[in-house]
């Protein structure tokens, strides 16, 4: 039992990792109907961000962590949600009107360009990060095997539980929220209507990468290692993790991250840790047959 609980909380701490990566594939979805297959390197730009930041502020002398980690957090929500514009004004924006093939190729060749971009300027070596919150709580200990609650941990819950709150309310309460949901029904309409579609559809973009690069710094803390190539397999999983709850669903994208954290980490943990992956994907197929648009996901109604 000791063991079960341990391997939730590392399931739990994971999935949060996942689902706030995931809404940010889910909102571009939402209101365009493309994914944006250059949000995993988005995330590692993010996490790239949290180890110069840390590591720079530790040279500067400033050991206080809560104000290290805002200034980071910050910094790296500000970076990456530049990137995220600049990606979708370059290349989304010009293809809108094209064939979805266009869009997806060109985001791809983003996802390329952004890998090797940060190759070039990081090296393609690994980068360390010293651990910058250290200790946690000791849950149950018996028979030698001790259940640990890690205070990075505890922030990465919930940090990832407040964001989902405040962004479900800003996107269910808001003006923003409400023009997001009329460029997905109809961008035509809506330009009638006065709303700033280019605008609207940019910002998707920004708020998804602010949360990616949160996941970052949270994944830069959490393993303290990070390299070029984080992006591509935490974007497909964060991608599965989507689909799973429902494309275009945000507290779909979330229980999808959880769900895909949790079976992660049981695996790893009864199984073999080689075959998670397939155990993840496993379920994804299982859950399509039998609940094609996910989770959460509604079907989608064609106008005629």
């Amino acid at each position: 039992m000791d063991y079960f609980i341990q391997q939730l909380i590392n399931g739990l701490t994971l999935g949060s990792i996942y689902g706030l990566i995931a809404i940010g594939y889910t909102m571009v979805y939402g209101i365009i109907g493309m994914i944006n297959f250059a949000h995993g390197e988005i995330y590692m730009i993010g996490a790239f961000i949290a180890v110069i930041g840390f590591t720079l502020l530790e040279m500067a002398g400033l050991g206080f962590v809560p104000l290290a980690l805002l200034v980071v957090l910050l910094a790296s929500m500000a970076f990456t949600a530049a990137y995220g514009w600049t990606l979708e004004r370059i290349a989304y924006r010009p293809l809108r009107g094209s064939f979805r093939l266009a869009a997806l190729i060109s985001a791809i060749g983003m996802s390329i360009f952004l890998q090797n971009y940060v190759q070039l300027l990081q090296g393609a070596r690994v980068k360390p990060l010293q651990p910058v919150v250290t200790g946690g709580l000791t849950l149950l200990e018996s028979e030698g095997f001790v259940v640990r609650l890690s205070y990075v941990q505890i922030f990465i819950i919930v940090l990832t539980l407040v964001l989902m709150v405040g962004f479900a309310a800003v996107i269910g309460r808001t003006a923003l929220g409400r023009a997001q949901r009329a460029c997905q029904q109809d961008r035509t309409m809506a330009t009638l209507l006065g709303i700033d579609v280019d605008r609207t559809i940019a910002i998707p973009f920004v708020l998804g990468a602010a949360l990616a690069a949160v996941a970052g710094v949270m994944v830069a803390m959490y393993y303290g290692v990070v390299d070029f190539f984080m992006g591509f397999i935490a974007g497909l999983k964060a991608f599965t993790a989507a689909v799973l709850g429902g494309i275009g669903s945000l507290p779909g994208a979330m229980l999808g991250g959880i769900v895909l954290g949790l079976v992660e980490a049981f695996w790893s943990g009864y199984f073999s840790v080689e075959y998670k992956d397939v155990a993840a994907f496993g379920i994804l197929i299982l859950v399509l047959l039998f609940r094609p648009t996910g989770l959460l996901g509604s079907p989608e109604v064609e106008k005629v």
